[in-house]
């Protein structure tokens, strides 16, 4: 297959080909493939198709058949009606739903979500979900490191999520994958998070990178955890995962930084979600030791 960097194809370029539709649901491919954190030639494989028919697809140029988007919804965990931009259209009451928030700001749509949480009892005690520390964002961002020196500081266990799903599925998140598939993996994914809930009223977790990309796992997250994004940009993420000895899973193709760039564009709104940010670019793992255990003191009412 040809690589992504030499399809011939300019977005910039006028095409009185371009439908307003195609391009709007050309932009919504884009998205959810930079939310799974996949590049165009992964999602062409997953749902068979050319990358040169996907990149078509995704700027807009080609018209699809039915059979064709469902392969490319399939290849990116999500429902051919969200593919095509309308999930909200099941029943009355959704279409009476979405008309009272479709104009809202994101501030408005946070604050509906929290009180839809406590109004149909989807969040835990709200003790317990204060020190419960999740910390999220992309590998390289310093989870595990950080996460490590918060829980003892703390005083509260300490567990990466990664090696939980493990421990459940008997085998290594790339075997995961590659046996069972991604949608087994979620499965895996929330059997540990609904366990590291249960058993621990007071823990630091290391959340996977992707665990954002399931609005399921994510909301269970966010209802009893209080969650931290770690950020970084991207040439710090790529650098410190390039240290560690590990390339997996960007960094083998010659495009790796811009695939980093696209999944940190893709997840970004969903880590923005988090009670709160710790940049750690530019600091030590001392500086960004000391900001993310002063602002999580401060968050939790505790003696700095």
């Amino acid at each position: 297959m040809t690589s992504e960097a030499s399809l011939p194809i300019d977005p910039t370029e006028p095409d009185t080909r371009r439908h307003p539709f195609l391009e709007a649901l050309g932009e919504r491919v884009r998205n959810l493939r930079s939310r799974q954190g996949m590049t165009r030639r992964a999602v062409a494989l997953a749902a068979e198709v050319s990358e040169r028919h996907l990149a078509n697809l995704e700027y807009g140029t080609g018209n699809v058949s039915v059979l064709v988007l469902l392969q490319v919804a399939n290849a990116l965990q999500c429902s051919l009606a969200e593919l095509l931009g309308d999930v909200t259209t099941r029943s009355p009451e959704w279409l009476l739903i979405r008309e009272l928030l479709g104009q809202r700001s994101e501030a408005d749509l946070r604050r509906a979500r929290l009180q839809l949480v406590d109004l149909l009892g989807e969040g835990g005690n709200a003790q317990e979900r204060q020190n419960r520390i999740a910390l999220i964002g992309l590998r390289g961002a310093g989870k595990t490191a950080l996460g490590q020196r918060l829980a003892d500081d703390m005083g509260f266990p300490f567990i990466e999520l990664s090696r939980e799903i493990e421990q459940f599925a008997g085998c290594q998140i790339s075997e995961i994958h590659n046996l069972y598939g991604a949608n087994a993996y979620r499965r895996y994914e929330r059997r540990a998070l609904e366990e590291a809930i249960q058993i621990y009223p007071e823990v630091v977790i290391a959340t996977p990178g992707g665990l954002v990309s399931d609005s399921a796992n994510f909301n269970l997250l966010l209802s009893h955890c209080t969650t931290v994004w770690l950020q970084a940009d991207a040439t710090d993420h790529m650098g410190r995962v390039a240290a560690q000895g590990d390339m997996r899973p960007m960094a083998a193709s010659r495009e790796a930084m811009e695939d980093l760039k696209r999944i940190l564009e893709g997840r970004a709104a969903f880590y923005s979600k988090a009670d709160m940010a710790i940049n750690t670019s530019g600091r030590t793992e001392d500086q960004a030791f000391e900001a993310l255990r002063t602002s999580v003191r401060q968050h939790l009412g505790r003696p700095a």
